[in-house]
């Protein structure tokens, strides 16, 4: 996704202290937990007892979930996504197929977000008729972003092309349907910019020469997932833009399509005060990996500025690596969640950075 916000995140990394072998704990010790942590207690054990919950089990959590605050739960959620995203070894699917069913629209859209690792096709035909049908448009809205993952893997032939033509389809018709609001309809054209349909170049210009600024953010985003190099002139363009939104997706778009030509400006942009457009202005020097993009990166890590920084010097290091790989399609850059752009308000505060709960323990 394309929001733009400036996470506080707790420095310390969940698990990184936790025993490789530890024991997931029963249910009944997780809905315990899950009470306390509602109440303002200590919930580590919940990150581990939500893992891998069998229908069974889903049942036994249902009653307690039903009596948590809506609060609480979307933030629970929204924390587990993080979370899975550090440690493959938890599966969540369960609970947020679950969680797909709460009343609560926040919590909805926070399970929308959790299901990211799900590349199946009923997953898919869920986040279709959710972006299409749910009555709450920050839940259509997660929903049509998560289409975007489904179409790509019909691109690579993942998933059969005749199976994710319908998330092309759903996204089109999203689109297309001025009458939605533009949230929606933004977030459907990112997911095209994964798509070959021959429409979809179309749509990018529309949406880019919009009155709505969100739209051409949206636009931007789109024209670095299409990796089509027609768009060089609008990316470089909006490397000067004097929108910060704009800025950094024009940077990311950079370094999607790999364009030589934005080195000289990304090279510049890395200094820049704004620490998202640094991240992803450096990650993007990684993947265009020109001799010049390197020499930048080579640089800024002996750069007074940089060398004393470990996030910043990790993403340097980083773009270095994946610049050295050869050949083949390296991760895109995500900063979150995905992202910096979107709405802090809608979404919930981020992993271990809650002030209501910060005198928890969650770790240990």
């Amino acid at each position: 996704m394309s929001d733009y916000f400036d996470p506080e995140l707790d420095e310390e990394e969940p698990f990184e202290d936790e025993p490789e072998d530890r024991q997931r704990p029963n249910i009944a010790e997780t809905i315990k937990t899950l009470r306390e942590a509602d109440a303002g207690g200590i919930y580590a054990e919940v990150f581990y007892g939500l893992s891998d919950l069998d229908p069974a089990e889903i049942a036994q959590l249902r009653d307690t979930w039903e009596t948590l605050s809506t609060d609480y739960r979307a933030k629970l959620l929204r924390q587990l996504v993080d979370v899975s995203e550090m440690n493959f070894d938890l599966d969540y699917t369960p609970l947020a197929a679950f969680a797909l069913e709460d009343e609560n629209t926040d919590v909805r859209a926070a399970a929308v977000e959790l299901l990211w690792i799900d590349e199946t096709l009923p997953t898919m035909q869920r986040m279709i008729n959710l972006a299409l049908e749910d009555d709450a448009a920050p839940v259509r809205a997660a929903a049509a972003s998560a289409l975007g993952r489904f179409i790509l893997l019909g691109e690579y032939e993942e998933l059969p092309a005749s199976q994710t033509d319908t998330a092309v389809d759903a996204a089109l018709s999203i689109y297309n349907d001025h009458d939605e609001v533009i949230e929606v309809r933004r977030r459907a054209l990112e997911s095209l910019g994964n798509s070959s349909h021959l429409a979809v170049s179309d749509l990018i210009e529309e949406a880019y020469n919009s009155s709505e600024k969100l739209m051409r953010v949206s636009a931007v985003f789109a024209m670095g997932r299409t990796n089509d190099p027609k768009w060089e002139p609008l990316v470089l363009r909006e490397l000067n833009s004097g929108d910060p939104e704009l800025r950094y997706e024009a940077a990311r778009a950079a370094g999607e399509i790999g364009l030589e030509s934005a080195v000289a400006k990304l090279s510049r942009l890395v200094h820049e005060g704004d620490r998202d457009i640094k991240e992803v202005s450096i990650w993007s020097l990684g993947e265009i990996a020109t001799s010049a993009a390197l020499d930048t990166l080579d640089r800024l890590t002996a750069d007074p500025a940089f060398i004393d920084d470990e996030d910043l010097q990790e993403a340097i290091e980083d773009a270095l690596l994946m610049a050295s790989l050869p050949g083949g399609d390296l991760p895109l850059f995500e900063l979150d969640d995905d992202d910096p752009f979107y709405d802090e308000d809608e979404v919930g505060d981020e992993l271990f950075g809650d002030d209501d709960l910060e005198d928890n323990d969650y770790l240990n």
